[in-house]
Formats: C-alpha cells, sequence, structure tokens
C-alpha cells in the first residue's frame, strides 16, 4: 500500500510581522524561553486530538490504493497566498491519517477488509529570490517525507483470501517545487505554481505495504488570498488539477484530479487565529489499464473542519505554529475519514514586505 500526501511548502509566517517588528531581539529571546512549554503543549495536544480523532473512516475503490497525492488540508492553512520573505523558509509537517476498507486494488492485487493507519513526517525547504520575477516574487524548493504505514487485510487471490498484517516505514515519494510565483494588488494576494511527485519513494510490487506510489504526479495549483488585518479577517482559495502518470509496475493508471481548498479565519488576537477549512475534491478522468481490475471510477468527496494559527510575538512573525482537522460529510468512490495536518514553520528570510 503506497501513502503519499502534496504538501503546500509556502510559509505562513510573514502575516503578523509588521505587528511586532517594534520588539527588540533580546525582548524575543527572552519570549522564547518562556514560550517553548506553550508550543509544545499545542503540538503535542493537537496531535494527540488528531489520533484519537482517526480512528475510524470508509475508503472506497477510485485511484489505485483509494487514495492519490491529494491530501485534503495540505495546501496552506492561514492567508495562503502571501509570498514568503527572501531567503531560506524551513517548515516540518506532521500528518495523520486512519481508515477502513471494504476494498480496495494493492500493488495489483484485490485486499478486502482494510484496516491501515498512516504517519509522515516531512521537512520542506523553499528559497524565496529577493529579485522580481514577471513582476512578482519567485520561490523554489521541495520536500522530504519520511513515513510509517500499517495494514491490515484479507488479500484476494485464486485460491481464496489470505490475511495481512504488516507495516513499513520508509523515505516517501519527494515533492519539488520548481516554480512559484507570488503576485499582490493591494489586500488580495495571487500565488500561480507547479508541485511535481517524484517516485522515490520505496516500493516494491511483491510487498503488502509500500511508503511510495511508483508514478509520477503534476499538479498546476493557483491560490488567492484576501487578507485585512484591520478586521483581522483572512480569505483563501486554492484550486489545483492534478495529472498522475502510469504505475509501471501494475499498470494501473490513476485519472485526473481537480480539487478545491477553502480557508476563512479571524484573527482573535495578535497571536492566534482560528478558522474554519473546507474542501472539495472530483476525480475527472477514470482510473485505467489493465491493472484497475475493479473498473473506471471516479472518486468524489468533500469536509470540513477547524484550524488554527498560533504565531508567539518571540518569532517576530518568522515562526508559526498552525493545524487543520478536516472531516469528510461525503464520499464517492474515495477516501472517507478525517485528516489531520500540523505544521511548524521557521523563516529565515529578511524583514520587510513579501514582494518589492
Amino acid at each position: 500500500m503506497g501513502f503519499f500526501s502534496i504538501m503546500n511548502p509556502i510559509a505562513n509566517t510573514s502575516v503578523l510581522l509588521d505587528l511586532t517588528a517594534s520588539d527588540s531581539p533580546a525582548i524575543r529571546s527572552r519570549d522564547a524561553v518562556k514560550a517553548f512549554p506553550t508550543t509544545s503543549a499545542i503540538i503535542v495536544t493537537f496531535c494527540l486530538c488528531g489520533a484519537l480523532i482517526l480512528i475510524s473512516g470508509r475508503v472506497a475503490v477510485a485511484a489505485e490504493g483509494a487514495s492519490s497525492n491529494y491530501f485534503p488540508g495540505s495546501y496552506g492553512t492561514v492567508a495562503v497566498a502571501t509570498p514568503p520573505k527572501a531567503g531560506w523558509t524551513y517548515s516540518n509537517y506532521n500528518i495523520f491519517y486512519a481508515a477502513e476498507a471494504e476494498q480496495a486494488v494493492l500493488q495489483g492485487r484485490l485486499n478486502v477488509d482494510l484496516d491501515a493507519s498512516v504517519y509522515f513526517n516531512m521537512s520542506s525547504g523553499i528559497y524565496a529570490f529577493e529579485e522580481p520575477v514577471l513582476g512578482g516574487r519567485f520561490a523554489m524548493g521541495a520536500t522530504l517525507p519520511i513515513g510509517y504505514a500499517a495494514l491490515e487485510s484479507q488479500s484476494v487471490g485464486p485460491t481464496g483470501t489470505m490475511p495481512v498484517n504488516d507495516s513499513e516505514t520508509g523515505l516517501g515519494d519527494m515533492l519539488l517545487l520548481p516554480a512559484s510565483l507570488f503576485w499582490n494588488d493591494g489586500n488580495w494576494y495571487f500565488n500561480l505554481y507547479e508541485l511535481i511527485v517524484a517516485p522515490t519513494g520505496k516500493y516494491d510490487v511483491n510487498d503488502n505495504v509500500n511508503i511510495g506510489r511508483n508514478y509520477w504526479s503534476f499538479d498546476t495549483v493557483f491560490a488567492m488570498t484576501n487578507l485585512d488585518m484591520t478586521t483581522g479577517r483572512d480569505f483563501s482559495l486554492v484550486a489545483g488539477y492534478m495529472i498522475n502518470t502510469e504505475n509501471t509496475a501494475t499498470d494501473y493508471k490513476t485519472g485526473h484530479e481537480l480539487h478545491v481548498d477553502a480557508v476563512f479565519n479571524q484573527f482573535v488576537s495578535e497571536e492566534f487565529a482560528l478558522g474554519l477549512h473546507g474542501y472539495y475534491y472530483q476525480q475527472v478522468t477514470g482510473d485505467s489499464g489493465s491493472g484497475a481490475i475493479l473498473g473506471d471510477f471516479k472518486g468524489q468527496s468533500y469536509g470540513i473542519g477547524p484550524s488554527f494559527l498560533w504565531m508567539p510575538k518571540w518569532g517576530g512573525g518568522k515562526f508559526s505554529v498552525t493545524g487543520t482537522w478536516l472531516h469528510d460529510l461525503h464520499a464517492t468512490d474515495r477516501l472517507e475519514g478525517d485528516y489531520v495536518v500540523v505544521t511548524l514553520t521557521w523563516q529565515f528570510g529578511e524583514s520587510g514586505s513579501g514582494n518589492k
């Protein structure tokens, strides 16, 4: 079983920089020491809640393994289209998912009565250039995932079913960001970028569980944000169209996918925001190839859930913690369950506005 999720690597850390610019480095360092326990408590609490939440779900049969490289809630949480500062940004993502499935095709074999659980830790490095490109800020980067996946199921063969109880830990499929462009006009921000998922993860068609998927994905994404800091309100919309290549080991090609994420946030203080996150997913072309033994399916799903941002003053607008929990309200031939994403971001770029 292959697991990987695409993550939006663009940081949210520039949103409140102007609000903390007057604090001296000494004050920020002092507050950093004081705030460390709070940071740890928020991360641990949200992760534990995610682990408790993700104890059930239903998985349908569209796309190979009943899932794909699109992961709801992973395309940003707050002010998604705002540009990073010039220089380096590092993000560490923690993603959780657990689900049950009636049936799915894994490594070319039909599996029934599936019970799967997944955890990924993903490190993302982004570099934003100082000089404008096409009138906006240009950035590029990459994401390295390390994952754990466990599976219990019944594998269906010519002579009957065989129990499967297996797990795997290892490198996942890398995410490449060759080009990302940001523009802004007043309170409006725009971001156009291309995400490429490279099949670098461990994959063996003879194994029951795989961290990689063994095919390429190309996701063209456009995001827009309206951020009004006078009211503390943020609305962002992210739309992407993903094209997948064939898994040559199984002769299975997952169809093209359209996905839309929408987020609304309200800052309740200079450091904290609460939000509502929703998504819509539609597979626009069916699965194909001799490995698609369950037929030409087109998955569809949508869900909604809460999110938060914590940006402590000691970080000077360069450190943030975000979290999202999405619950599926409907799914047809697609994963149905709950998704949790917790992200820590450090921005090492310069101070000042994102676009020059």
